[in-house]
This record gives C-alpha cells, structure tokens and sequence, in this order.
C-alpha cells in the first residue's frame, strides 16, 4: 500500500465519517434533551436530500436557495411531528417513542418509494466541485470530500457558538442536564423538546445534502443511519464533540479496514466497535478514559 494510496482512503473515510458524525450528533442531541432515541434520523437525511433536490431541480431555485430552504423545512417538520405526534409520547415510557419514531420513519421511505421520479433512478446534487480532485504531495483527493469535511467543520463552529453564546442554546443546554432546575429557572421545557427535535432534523438534512455528493440520492440513502448509532454509542449518547469524533472515528477505520480486510467485513467494523464499547465502557468511550464509569 503505498502513502498515496493511505491518505486517498483516509480522507474518504474522515468525509464519510463526518456525516456519520452530524446524524451521531442528531441522535445525541434529541436524547440530551428528551431521553427519547430516535430512529427516524436516517428518513429525515433522506427526505431532506430529495427536498433539497426537488427545490433545485423541480422549483428552479439556486443550489444555496434550494439547501437553506430545504433544511429550514426539515427542522420545522421535525417541530411539527414534535408537536402533533411525539409529545405525548414522550416520558417514562420511552419504548413508545422509539416504536413510534420508527414506524414515522417507514412512513416517509414508503412514502419516497411510492414516487417513481425518487424510487426509478438515481440523482446527484449538482455541485460546482463535482468531480474535481485536489493534489496533495502525491496523492489526489476528491474535492467532494473536502468539501464534506469543511462543511462539517462550519457546522460544528457554528453549533459550538449557538449552544455557548446564544439564549436558546443555553436554555437547551440547561434543559439536557437538569429540566426540572431549567423549569424553576423560567425555561419552557416543551419549548426547548421542540427545539431539540427541529435540530435533530435539521442536522439530519444537512448530513443528506453532505452525503448527496459522496454517494446517489435513493430512497434507502438514510441507512447509514443504522452506522452513524454506534458513533452516538461510543460518546455515551451524551457528548455532542463525542458523537461527531465518533462519527470520525467509524468513517476512517472503516475505510481502513476495507483495504486490509476481506470485501464486505467493513460493515461489520462499526458494529464490532460499538459492543466493545458497550462491554468495556457502559458510559461511552470517553466517559472510560476519564475513569467514569
């Protein structure tokens, strides 16, 4: 294997795993706050890719226009099912929620499937770095997964911000650790579960917008849900920088473990890390190098 080679796949695997990450933090940061897993994040990546896509291709918007609406329309239908379906399943009996986001999400994949324009063919966003690469030493990267990783990165600086400098995100950071203290102190618990579910949604769709580059828009796109969990699980599902790490972390050595290992046995790699983590460290990765249990 030679070093160009191992920096083409690292990179791959740090864009991949940068989407994993903002689907990790999704699931992350709608537990904090309600206690509920959610398992619908892989349907709204999805349905916010082919919102996006439709506002492009069908509406004639700009690309900018088409993905600012279309993931300002995704939180507000996560607001929405928040609001209409989830609240009242939401508190101790938290099996409820997930059973029920779950059926919500084979909902919206039916419902996508049922379209042929969406089910019959494959579709790309139209990025102005699509298919461009970028030489680095000797090796050449795709601009797509650069563009993936600053994207991220913007996203990450601009979440850090909010949840440190801004009233809504100091509200919710208040709520996710104590919401009975957070009601004594005058803030809206319902206000910020509504919160915490139109973010889960909207990141959701941005990881879709992300992914759409790296791979086809489909109706099945929102399966790599299903490997952005065991990023969530090894941050203890309560540490957003853990998650998204997380998420990194699973891209890379999956992509690592596709070179040296057997076609196929990659799938497996997040799943292997995931009942490690759950066997050696009950409260997260991070929570067992800090001695916690």
């Amino acid at each position: 294997m030679t070093t160009e080679t191992l920096i083409q796949v690292f990179a791959s695997g740090v864009a991949t795993g940068c989407v994993y990450g903002l689907v990790a933090l999704s699931f992350v940061l709608i537990y904090k706050a309600t206690g509920a897993v959610s398992f619908m994040q892989g349907e709204l990546l999805m349905l916010g890719a082919f919102v996006v896509l439709a506002l492009h291709e069908a509406a004639g918007l700009p690309l900018a226009a088409a993905v600012m609406l279309g993931v300002a329309a995704m939180a507000a239908c996560g607001a929405l099912l928040e609001r209409t379906v989830l609240r009242r399943t939401l508190g101790p009996a938290h099996l409820t929620a997930l059973l029920l986001t779950f059926g919500l999400g084979m909902v919206m994949r039916g419902t996508v499937g049922a379209v042929p324009a969406a089910s019959h063919a494959m579709h790309r966003l139209p990025l102005p770095c699509a298919g461009a690469s970028v030489r680095l030493g000797g090796a050449m990267l795709a601009a797509e997964h650069l563009a993936v990783i600053a994207a991220t990165a913007l996203l990450a600086g601009a979440l850090t911000l909010f949840f440190r400098r801004t009233r809504a995100g100091l509200a919710l950071r208040a709520c996710s650790e104590n919401a009975d203290v957070a009601a004594l102190m005058g803030v809206s618990v319902a206000g910020m579960h509504t919160l915490a579910w139109a973010l889960g949604a909207g990141l959701a769709a941005v990881a879709g917008v992300l992914l759409a580059p790296v791979t086809f828009i489909h109706p099945n796109m929102g399966l790599v849900a299903l490997k952005a969990f065991p990023a969530a699980v090894l941050g203890g599902m309560t540490s957003l920088p853990g998650a998204l790490a997380g998420g990194v972390f699973i891209g890379v050595v999956e992509a690592l473990a596709g070179l040296a290992l057997p076609e196929g046995m990659k799938d497996v790699v997040p799943y292997l890390l995931m009942l490690a983590v759950l066997l050696l460290f009950p409260g997260g990765f991070a929570a067992g190098l800090r001695g916690r249990p």
